[in-house]
């Protein structure tokens, strides 16, 4: 089935968030809603759709900026990774960066941690519990309209950074394999930095990907 996927590149690090909803349907979720809220919101005002969820692949700040601002004005609830829940809901103690912030707190009303399967805006998503870059990060798939949305694990020719708090380069090689192992080369990858790719595409191009069994 198709997917209408809007892509919103908000923020001084230029963090991509998606609208995601079927075609012509009135709901929708968004995934990491990572800052300019005026501006997303002013995408589902003009959409005229119902958020049923905010949904976030992990919690660094620059996916999760705009969460409580647009939860608030939607009445949308939050999905965090279990395992970062914490993070979310004291956002400045985890903020490394000189220069960022300050960000609103936000206490998720639901968490994940892999293996959910959740039924949100006529859409059926499986969570995939994906760390490595950050402890408790997930991927969430649409798999009948083969469609990834993967935060900070895979980019188009790249790969997410390790050398962040809870950051380890062999786990994110495990969590890049099961993707590649679980979905078709055909899958589209919606990555929370820099342009669409699919998983075939960065199989056979990215370099990061070339020894994953073997980089250290």
């Amino acid at each position: 089935m198709s997917l209408d996927v809007r892509m919103l590149t908000v923020g001084p690090l230029q963090e991509n968030a998606y609208l995601v909803r079927r075609p012509g349907a009135d709901r929708a979720v968004i995934v990491d809603p990572g800052d300019e809220a005026d501006r997303l919101l002013g995408v589902v005002e003009e959409l005229g759709v119902a958020l049923d969820a905010i949904l976030l692949t992990h919690t660094h700040f620059d996916h999760v900026g705009a969460v409580a601002a647009v939860a608030r004005a939607t009445g949308a609830p939050v999905y965090v990774p279990e395992l970062e829940r914490e993070v979310l809901a004291n956002i400045n103690d985890h903020v490394r960066m000189p220069g960022f912030g300050p960000f609103e707190s936000w206490e998720a009303e639901h968490t994940v941690a892999g293996g959910e399967r959740l039924q949100l805006a006529g859409l059926d998503l499986d969570v995939v519990f994906t760390p490595g870059h950050s402890p408790g990060h997930v991927t969430y798939a649409v798999e009948d309209s083969q469609a990834l949305f993967s935060g900070d694990v895979l980019f188009q020719g790249s790969v997410g950074r390790t050398d962040l708090p809870g950051g380890d380069w062999p786990t994110l090689a495990a969590a890049i394999r099961g993707l590649l192992e679980r979905y078709p080369e055909e899958t589209r990858v919606h990555p929370g930095h820099m342009g669409l790719t699919t998983l075939g595409r960065e199989r056979a191009t990215n370099p990061f990907l070339a020894d994953l069994p073997t980089r250290q």
